[in-house]
């Protein structure tokens, strides 16, 4: 039996075989969108893994078979000049953002790294290439803890005086892959390994192992996602945002996920990899700047997501990178929303021929039977405004400062709200996320970790709120304001609106909104 397709192999209807990710790259495929090459490793593979905990003979020669189809699509050589280069994606049949493992830039070595360098003309994107290869499969596929590169990497800054990965020249790249290299002898007993296949057999492991990861479980159970689904793993050409300033990442969704405003939501950023942007680390561009620097990349989107929003029949969550000027969409999946744009977009898309009627009513009844209540601040009422950030997911709460996941999901077990604050969240937050009233970040945009899993949660969220500046060691945060520095320490009330972006020190007089309000106007207007 078949476990690893092409992408001009399937499509959508398959995603309990393809996962998400590969059904939807197949659908994009056969549309004519400019999707990078690859193939999809099926959930059949991954339960024979889990059966047998290892990759079979039979498997590794399909994917070998594959890797040399790849190779001819594209003109390039794993493990030779010019470098093919892979992702290797999760890709499972439901929906978890972020909750599974990725190895990008897969097929580097110090040999492969000099030809990419040559290929491109630019040895120091080569090896920022590389640092970042080494260290995401050294997290994800050897286990080794991500501070100790991060730890790395932040000397080297500090010792540069620079603030940007960017600013770090050819040397100091050079020098901490060494550094990386070492860690990983030291940490794993064995060098990073050279063979390219070694590699990606490894990586696709780690994937499939990433299903039972403590925040895949706890994403699962609450949302009652079966444990034997499985994942998929699409393994893909990769194309560069961090190419110079003519190139760059993005999340676009087809309508805003907090209000279903039709009009392109989302964010981008110059000179970067898609982790740059989904892990919050930096603060993106809204896409009105896109607009503005790439006009005909920006209209090409548009005409993506209509022809996206018409054949898939609702509102798409869309990865992009542009490299060298040239568009590839990377993923389109059904984006997550919060409840009140879920219903306006059903409507919408009905008014627009998009779904019948019947589909329409389907939709907003499944809102309507959350019952869920809006809380907004009473306008009435003078509050304390401390500080304002990105609006990520609607909503108003009020709780307790907590600065780290293990202690907002201790306080819901005694029964107290707390308001989860860090620097940025990831994946390993997910359920100090779920514990929490509400979330604030510093850093990060409107379509980070953050502001994806709390929209899907139905919880408040701010998100790059730089203003505020955390320290985890004294669990303390500070602003400045009017000249004077306010201190929030752990423990103590504020309460966040994800519908304004506005934080607020203590608790505010709220009105209540019941969403059924709104909806029972949409259900007289189709009926």
């Amino acid at each position: 039996m078949r476990k690893v397709y092409g992408f001009h192999e399937g499509g959508i209807g398959l995603e309990y075989l393809l996962g998400g990710k590969g059904a939807g790259l197949a659908e994009m495929s056969r549309l004519g969108i400019p999707v990078p090459p690859g193939f999809i490793i099926t959930t059949d593979a991954w339960k024979e893994y889990y059966n047998t905990k290892k990759l079979s003979d039979s498997l590794k020669a399909e994917i070998s078979e594959n890797i040399n189809k790849l190779e001819k699509t594209t003109g390039k050589k794993f493990g030779g000049h010019p470098p093919l280069l892979v992702s290797v994606r999760s890709g499972a049949p439901v929906s978890m953002p972020g909750m599974l493992d990725t190895v990008l830039n897969l097929g580097l070595n110090d040999v492969t790294v000099e030809n990419l360098a040559h290929e491109t003309k630019d040895a120091r994107f080569s090896y920022d290439c590389y640092r970042r290869f080494i260290s995401c499969f050294g997290r994800i596929v050897l286990g080794i803890e991500k501070e100790k590169f991060d730890n790395i990497l932040e000397a080297y800054k500090s010792k540069l005086g620079v603030q940007r990965d960017s600013e770090l020249d050819i040397d100091a790249l050079k020098e901490i892959v060494n550094e990386y290299k070492i860690l990983i002898e030291r940490e794993t007993g064995r060098k990073f390994p050279e063979d390219v296949y070694e590699q990606l057999f490894l990586a696709v492991k780690a994937v499939f192992d990433s299903w039972f990861n403590p925040r895949a479980v706890a994403y699962r159970r609450a949302n009652k996602i079966p444990e034997d689904l499985g994942t998929a793993v699409s393994v893909q050409a990769m194309v560069f945002g961090n190419m110079g300033n003519d190139s760059g990442t993005g999340v676009m969704f087809t309508r805003n996920p907090s209000t279903g405003e039709k009009k392109l939501y989302g964010e981008f950023l110059v000179n970067a990899q898609g982790e740059d942007l989904v892990s919050g680390v930096r603060t993106p561009q809204p896409l009105d700047y896109l607009r503005e620097k790439f006009p005909k990349i920006y209209d090409e989107l548009i005409s993506i997501a209509e022809k996206l929003e018409r054949h898939l029949k609702d509102m798409q969550d869309v990865e992009f990178t542009v490299e060298r000027g040239k568009l590839y969409i990377l993923q389109t999946r059904s984006g997550k929303r919060n409840a009140l744009a879920a219903a306006k977009i059903a409507f919408d898309m009905y008014k627009e021929g998009i779904i019948t009627k019947e589909e329409a009513i389907k939709r907003i009844t499944e809102v309507s039977s959350q019952e869920i209540t809006i809380q907004q601040r009473d306008p009435t009422v003078k509050v304390d405004i401390l500080a304002r950030g990105l609006p990520a997911s609607p909503g108003l709460v009020t709780g307790k400062v907590v600065f780290n996941s293990d202690e907002a999901v201790t306080a819901k077990e005694k029964g107290e709200k707390v308001i989860l604050v860090r620097p940025e969240t990831s994946p390993e937050d997910i359920q100090g996320i779920m514990a929490a009233e509400g979330v604030l970040t510093c850093r990060g945009g409107l379509t980070s970790h953050a502001a994806i899993v709390t929209r899907s949660l139905n919880k408040p969220c701010i998100v790059g709120c730089e203003a505020i500046k955390i320290d985890l060691e004294a669990e303390e945060c500070c602003v400045e304001k009017g000249g004077v520095t306010v201190r929030i320490k752990k423990g103590d009330i504020i309460t966040i609106d994800g519908t304004t972006g506005e934080v607020i020190m203590g608790e505010v007089p709220t009105v209540a909104q019941k969403l059924s309000e709104y909806l029972t106007v949409l259900h007289k207007e189709l009926r």
